[in-house]
């Protein structure tokens, strides 16, 4: 993508969806983290529809540990590998009770101590919670930097990189959410919907698909 062609590509994002968001359900700083934890390989639909279960029960790291390992898993079975999943998330839980006195931390160094919290988790929290201009890249992301030329890479820290090295400042906050919703919806995997896309004239990515 053209270097001129980035700032009009995000404008035209931003007009159609001023005020972007994650479509995870959460109330607070931990429940987004819990979320996100579990949302990896899985849909945030999915996530969603456990979580509706679990919050109104357990959503302080305290509440999750008083359930127990088995007590949790009855809440998160519906998602993909939710053993793995489960498991991290009450040795999170106990870090953040045992260390960081039941609060998120801020830090990227400590949120990717946390068990199942990589670098794109810490990303997600850093960027919805805190207001960072951090880049979380997920398969959407990933996809759509490498398509579009917003941001070509071969790793998802390679595309990272490089997005949060092109993207206006004034956007940067905000783009995460962007990119993703446009991936997910628009410039989705196996047919991009070219015909439908409000930022196709910026893209690179060619040929454009026409309307079936």
């Amino acid at each position: 993508m053209k270097t001129q062609h980035i700032e009009p590509f995000f404008a035209t994002l931003k007009a159609a969806n001023p005020q972007p968001n994650t479509e995870l359900e959460y109330t607070s700083v931990f429940e987004l983290l819990a979320a996100v934890l579990l949302s990896a390989q899985a849909t945030d639909v999915g996530v969603n529809k456990a979580t509706r279960k679990l919050f109104p029960v357990a959503n302080t790291p305290q509440q999750i540990l008083h359930l127990g390992l088995d007590g949790l898993e009855g809440y998160v079975k519906t998602i993909g590998l939710y053993h793995s999943k489960a498991k991290h998330l009450m040795q999170t839980c106990l870090i953040l009770v045992e260390q960081h006195q039941g609060h998120v931390p801020r830090t990227r160094e400590a949120l990717e101590a946390l068990p199942g919290v990589g670098r794109k988790t810490a990303n997600v929290v850093l960027n919805v919670a805190f207001g960072e201009p951090t880049m979380a890249v997920d398969t959407h992301i990933f996809r759509v930097g490498n398509r579009t030329g917003l941001g070509p890479g071969k790793t998802p820290l390679a595309v990272e990189t490089k997005l949060i090295k092109r993207i206006p400042a004034a956007y940067l906050v905000d783009a995460h959410h962007w990119l993703i919703l446009h991936g997910r919806y628009v410039c989705q995997a196996r047919k991009p919907l070219c015909w439908q896309c409000g930022v196709s004239e910026f893209c690179s990515f060619k040929p454009k698909t026409q309307n079936p």
